[in-house]
């Protein structure tokens, strides 16, 4: 069996929490929980044949971060950066601890999941953006950890980068 680890970071408050839950538990609550320092779950997915288990460590939010102890890091294969797509300040705060993950860890795979999709008439992200951050390489997925839409998806997506594969063609 393969083990990844995978680190949940981004801002306060945009849903890394609630997507682990979605994702290993296939719950959802209303109630928020601010995480204090890691929180650890894992799920086995099977990928294109194969058992992987991936080990989600659930990271405070950003504002926790500048005094997190960035050993959390160490031996991450890889990470689901956050942000909320109704506050487009969280992207811009996203970025800017994509670039600090980026120097401890090196070039490991992450993808932006932009969550909290289901707020449609909210969606303050505009199109372009996305379409920008895709040119520059990153992975992209818009996400509702409410309503469960792209979230099994974008850890099938990022466990693919990391274990090198790319995902089965449609029939």
């Amino acid at each position: 069996m393969i083990q990844k680890k995978i680190c949940m970071v981004g801002p306060v408050a945009v849903g890394k929490t609630s997507l682990v839950a979605r994702f290993v538990h296939s719950l959802f609550s209303e109630k928020y929980l601010s995480t204090v320092g890691v929180k650890i779950d894992k799920k086995t997915l099977v990928l294109d044949g194969r058992n992987v288990t991936l080990l989600l460590w659930d990271l405070a939010g950003d504002d926790d971060f500048l005094r997190l102890n960035l050993t959390y890091l160490r031996g991450s294969a890889g990470y689901l950066l956050v942000a909320d797509g109704a506050r487009l300040a969280t992207l811009h705060r996203a970025m800017e601890i994509q670039e600090r993950v980026a120097r401890k860890l090196g070039p490991v795979p992450f993808l932006l999941a932009l969550n909290k999709a289901d707020l449609a008439a909210q969606w303050a992200i505009e199109p372009g953006t996305e379409e920008s951050l895709q040119a520059k390489g990153w992975m992209l997925r818009r996400t509702s950890a409410k309503d469960g839409s792209g979230v099994e998806g974008a850890f099938a997506e990022l466990a693919r980068a990391i274990l090198g594969t790319d995902p089965p063609s449609p029939p």
